[in-house]
């Protein structure tokens, strides 16, 4: 058996990073260790409600701070203005007003799709998100 254990997420800053995913999306902060041989953090986050069963372990993001001009021009648009990452909820309604109430800015507005209710987002840096909860 195989999974996907963690996605890299290239950011500016780890704390302002840390601030819109635990603070605006509700990420739950997995780690956050400096690694002096590297002189640079290991921060890893996860969704809400991510680890707390083994039947729902998702990937998670390790935040990784560019330091060089060519990590830092994918910052905010690593696939090249494509939706990079899918957050799956449980709940479309609950976490698409918690998002808008926080300031999150949706690219595009609420639909419906043969898989389920979608919206797309922009985290801190432009990059694109579906925030998705598909159908049963």
């Amino acid at each position: 058996m195989q999974r996907l254990g963690m996605v890299s997420l290239v950011v500016a800053d780890y704390d302002e990073a840390l601030a819109f995913y635990v603070g605006k999306l509700g990420f739950t902060l997995v780690e956050d260790s400096f690694v002096p041989e590297q002189n640079k953090r290991w921060v890893v986050i996860e969704p809400p409600g991510a680890g707390q069963s083994p039947s729902n372990q998702g990937a998670k993001l390790l935040l990784a701070r560019g330091v060089n001009p060519e990590q830092t021009s994918r910052i905010g648009n690593q696939t090249g203005g494509r939706v990079f990452l899918f957050l799956y909820t449980d709940d479309f309604w609950r976490d698409f007003n918690a998002y808008k109430a926080k300031g999150v800015e949706f690219a595009r507005e609420p639909s419906e799709a043969p898989y389920g209710t979608v919206a797309v987002f922009k985290d801190l840096y432009g990059t694109l998100w579906d925030l998705v909860q598909l159908r049963s």
